[in-house]
């Protein structure tokens, strides 16, 4: 099984990437909104070392964000209880898709967890700042301080892209991102 990390900056358009591929995709931001509905060791957990914020279950994401503004451990503390929950349920979907030729990882914190093996191959998703702001204003929930918050935690892109096998030039159209893929589909099953 070959497993494709996806990489790139906040509003990059990873998860749209992700699902182009065509291929199973571990979508980590979709796995914590489930956690934060259904999972309630979670919520006790969280409940416990955050009591001033997290109060009712299914877990408020605005509970989740008010704590993160007002102290920036609070972030870390959160990773640290939802992190082992992800990685187990990323484990499960690995089992599940064992069979499948490619599978894709769409973690946020891909590289800076350390979740990624020295085999997977990662691709970084660039795209033009203005272009992911105007994208990530548009959000519902877009708060920019919560932005730079997560910022503050993650690699710069610049080393995510260093790291990177390959680059996707992500100008939100359908063609050239399925023409990138297929280039990059080729080289990989060579």
């Amino acid at each position: 099984m070959i497993k494709i990390g996806i990489l790139g900056d906040i509003g990059s358009g990873k998860s749209y990437i992700a699902n182009s591929f065509g291929y199973p995709v571990f979508n980590a931001d979709n796995e914590v909104s489930k956690i934060y509905k259904k999972d309630k060791k979670i919520f006790i957990k969280l409940n416990k070392k955050l009591p001033k914020y997290i109060k009712s279950f299914p877990v408020d994401k605005k509970e989740i964000s008010n704590a993160i503004l007002k102290n920036k451990n609070n972030l870390k503390k959160i990773i640290a209880i939802v992190h082992k929950e992800i990685k187990k349920k990323m484990k499960l979907f690995l089992k599940k898709n064992e069979n499948k030729k490619i599978v894709i990882l769409d973690i946020p914190l891909l590289l800076e967890n350390k979740i990624n093996t020295k085999k997977d191959i990662l691709i970084f998703v660039e795209s033009n700042k203005t272009e992911i702001i105007k994208r990530l204003a548009k959000r519902a929930n877009f708060n920019h301080n919560l932005l730079s918050k997560f910022k503050k935690i993650q690699l710069a892109p610049s080393y995510k892209k260093k790291k990177s096998h390959f680059i996707i030039r992500n100008d939100f159209t359908k063609k050239s991102v399925k023409k990138d893929i297929k280039k990059i589909l080729n080289k990989i099953n060579k």
